[in-house]
């Protein structure tokens, strides 16, 4: 068995042995072991392919396949390039710190849990597109009942909103894989052998812009993005952490690995459309995240201007501004984890989300308070976190292209930055400063140490991020080659 499918594997055993089990006691080892071992897996995952590049220089490593469908060249294909194994990474580290985040839940919401894990793992070790396509939606559907059981809030209609405008997204993305299937020819599915086929430029027309736009709607692309603010305001800690982590970096990596790969004559074309839109996400979301006094609205406008950033920059169509796009996947990975892990241990302590009613919190919970701070920083792109790195990475890219259209178009991007430390700021004043605004909050406690964990691993995600981008960034712009060498031709 391939060390790729363990990723998929290992959840599913998880799952399994939920079956069984009777005590909490029992529920929490079974997910922290699993957990850890899918770290653990990640972790030499990233060194055997460390290894293996430097003696070999295929476009994907560690393939296999298995057919699944013949008739209509449907296979179980698995392979990865470095982005990928960065995604697979991040992946492990959010799920790992998202047990310790749901410490005191059932076992029916980690075992749905579970299953979205296996859509999340699979999507990304995915090289034929209907394989992937069915991976991505295994990673949907647990989202309705995560939100509409366990969430808080206007629960059901979150639930309900999320899970229809992703299932739209969904019906334009199946359009677009089926486009590209039949009018390559209709021999495979794989991804690496239709980047060799040629789609006649008449039907790119209409499946880059559908397949964009399927993805896009979970990488909170506007106007497609307000399913998220209700989504992420209304699940559990560790669902918001997975979601915004995780989930909308699928929408990201699908528009690059299939949409712009595939298709690359159309991205060039149209992207000045998606550029537009995916800069409004950017200010939009920003501007929106001022005027919230929800917490958890905050964070979840921060992440549509951040995740608009990121398919911003992979419309910039160069390798700089790629990378720097799979380095802002990576870091608002984290650093959203972080706010979500510690709105979560705010919230449930405090019963409040509302920034107008909390105050001299950092008093009452000092470990918590630093911790959010931390967050606040790597948001607003503080040198030494990974917010500066992505952010600066982003926009140089970006301002490389020599045209008026694209560098005005990346000044009024980075307005975002002085926006975000508005909200930020604004933020960190209200609830961590000034005088204790309810004197009940004056006996809180401050973090468990199941929830120290979880924020000290993705602080620790952070700081290695900003602090040693080379790591990351070489093993992207490696991966980033082949998508590079079609676009120099056109």
């Amino acid at each position: 068995m391939s060390i790729l499918s363990l990723f998929v594997v290992v959840p599913v055993l998880m799952l399994l042995l939920l079956f069984i089990c009777r005590t909490m006691k029992q529920i929490r080892t079974v997910m922290v072991t699993g957990a850890l071992a899918l770290m653990v897996l990640a972790a030499t995952l990233a060194v055997m392919y460390v290894h293996e590049r430097a003696l070999n220089d295929s476009e994907m490593l560690f393939t296999d396949s298995l057919v699944w469908y013949e008739s209509l060249n449907i296979h179980y294909a698995v392979g990865v390039d470095g982005i990928s194994v960065l995604m697979i990474a991040l992946s492990a580290i959010i799920v790992f710190t998202g047990v310790f985040s749901s410490w005191n839940m059932s076992r029916e919401y980690f075992m749905w849990y579970c299953l979205l894990t296996v859509g999340v793992f699979g999507f990304f070790i995915s090289l034929d597109l209907f394989t992937m396509f069915l991976f991505y939606e295994v990673a949907l559907i647990p989202m309705y009942l995560l939100i509409g059981v366990w969430g808080t809030g206007r629960k059901e209609y979150s639930a309900m909103k999320l899970t229809l405008m992703l299932m739209a997204g969904s019906a334009f993305l199946l359009t677009g894989i089926l486009g590209i299937y039949f009018t390559s020819g209709h021999t495979t599915m794989n991804i690496i052998e239709l980047a060799g086929k040629t789609i006649p430029m008449l039907h790119q027309y209409w499946i880059f812009p559908v397949t964009f736009l399927g993805f896009g709607v979970l990488g909170a692309l506007f106007p497609f993005h307000t399913w998220s603010p209700d989504g992420h305001a209304s699940a559990p800690t560790a669902v918001s952490m997975l979601h915004a982590g995780v989930l909308m970096k699928l929408g990201g990596y699908g528009c690059f690995r299939v949409a712009i790969y595939l298709m690359p004559e159309a991205a060039h074309e149209l992207s000045t459309i998606f550029l537009i839109l995916t800069g409004i996400s950017v200010v939009y979301g920003a501007f929106s995240a001022v005027v919230q006094t929800d917490l958890k609205y905050i964070n979840a406008y921060s992440s549509v201007s951040h995740c608009g950033l990121v398919l911003f920059a992979i419309l910039m169509l160069n390798r700089t501004a790629m990378t720097g796009a799979v380095l802002q996947m990576l870091s608002h990975g984290l650093m959203t984890a972080l706010f979500f892990a510690l709105i979560g241990l705010i919230y449930g302590r405090t019963h409040t989300r509302d920034i107008r009613k909390m105050g001299g919190l950092m008093k009452i919970m000092p470990f918590a308070s630093v911790c959010y701070v931390i967050a606040g920083l790597a948001s607003l792109g503080l040198p030494a976190l990974s917010g500066f790195v992505a952010e600066m990475t982003v926009f140089v890219g970006s301002f490389e292209h020599a045209d008026s259209f694209h560098r005005v178009l990346t000044i009024v991007a980075m307005c975002s930055i002085v926006i975000t430390a508005v909200y930020i700021l604004r933020t960190v004043g209200k609830i961590l400063y000034g005088p204790v605004f309810d004197s009940h909050h004056l006996g809180l406690s401050d973090a468990s140490w199941y929830e120290k964990v979880s924020v000290v691993v993705l602080i620790a995600g952070i700081v290695f991020l900003g602090v040693m981008p080379s790591l990351a960034s070489d093993i992207i712009s490696d991966s980033l080659a082949p998508v590079i060498k079609y676009l120099s031709l056109l």
